[in-house]
């Protein structure tokens, strides 16, 4: 990967100008020219290794989410998967290495439609789902710095970013003045020298209109960060596995910080346990450029925590059956 494409891609996955030329702005930091910026993120985007310029949601504040599984037999794995991702609700949808070995997020404008979705993809594959909303991130973000010369994943920005935040359930998602922009925005801004111009053009509304509300939802914590996102498999990052803890209730706040401190961790939450089924209730995604790199990284937070007692799987991911974009509006 060239430099310039490399720092492309690690300076702006968060911190996007907000200005009329966004573009122009990022090439001045490049020394390079609007139309090159332009013309790389297309040519990323098409061939997959970036999948919009946009918005990160934070969970459900937008619209509603959760994470779900199924278990499938080996031998009917594809087709079901096949109808999972045919529901425009599902944004993310994949083999894991488990007995539960189907893996996809729903997103949906409210509780009621996400209920509504579940059910009728219960109906429609025939297996029981088995819903895992958020409770608590610990560090979410999906940011890649990407190390060309180096084996180790890094988020980008150098860091975890520790939250301890509570999600409300019962909260209902916000919407109000900001659910059309929200439906214009959420596959991404479109790659054109005005940005924000364009999306106010659909929206019928004023350029610094655009740029003025997207300020309000990233100080508001709606927006969790603004910029590119990439996707690690295309970079290279071609193993990703979900580990999974048994955690005593009064310990997982502590051990979810720590765990989202790690530099291999890219993500890091509480979800409930459904016994007797499901009996974990603290996540971590760990990502590698190899399947020994991921368990090298999982024995040293191991090792290094002193988790050796605590009880945990790891479901390293298989075929990835679909990946986009969240969609809260417009998903009916």
């Amino acid at each position: 990967m060239e430099l310039f494409v490399e720092k492309l891609l690690n300076d702006f996955q968060r911190n996007f100008p907000l200005e009329p030329a966004p573009f122009a702005s990022i090439a001045r930091s490049l020394d390079a020219s609007p139309e090159q910026v332009l013309q790389t993120l297309r040519d990323l985007k098409a061939r997959g290794a970036v999948s919009r310029v946009g918005p990160v949601f934070k969970p459900n504040t937008v619209g509603v989410s959760t994470l779900a599984a199924m278990s499938v037999p080996a031998s009917r794995l594809e087709a079901v998967a096949a109808i999972v991702s045919q529901f425009p609700q599902v944004n993310h949808n994949y083999e894991r290495e488990h007995e539960w070995n189907l893996w996809f997020v729903v997103t949906a404008e409210n509780k009621a439609a996400l209920s509504e979705t579940l059910r009728e993809i219960q109906l429609e594959t025939g297996y029981r789902v088995l819903s895992l909303p958020l409770v608590k991130d610990y560090h979410i973000d999906l940011g890649f710095r990407m190390n060309l010369g180096q084996q180790a994943l890094e988020t980008a920005g150098g860091g975890a970013t520790s939250t301890d935040e509570p999600v409300d359930a019962d909260r209902e998602p916000l919407f109000g003045a900001a659910e059309d922009l929200i439906e214009v925005i959420q596959d991404g801004l479109p790659l054109v020298a005005r940005p924000y111009l364009e999306v106010a053009r659909r929206l019928d509304c004023s350029e610094q209109e655009v740029i003025t509300k997207l300020r309000e939802m990233i100080d508001a914590g709606i927006i969790k960060r603004l910029g590119v996102v990439v996707r690690h498999h295309e970079l290279g990052y071609r193993a990703n596995a979900m580990v999974v803890w048994d955690v005593p209730d009064a310990e997982v706040d502590r051990l979810g910080h720590r765990l989202g401190q790690q530099d291999c961790v890219t993500l890091c939450y509480q979800r409930p346990r459904r016994l007797p089924d499901w009996p974990y209730n603290l996540f971590c995604m760990v990502h590698g450029r190899d399947r020994e790199e991921v368990l090298a990284c999982i024995d040293d937070m191991v090792e290094g925590l002193g988790l050796e007692s605590v009880p945990h799987n790891v479901l390293f991911s298989g075929r990835r059956f679909k990946q986009r974009g969240a969609h809260y509006r417009g998903s009916h």
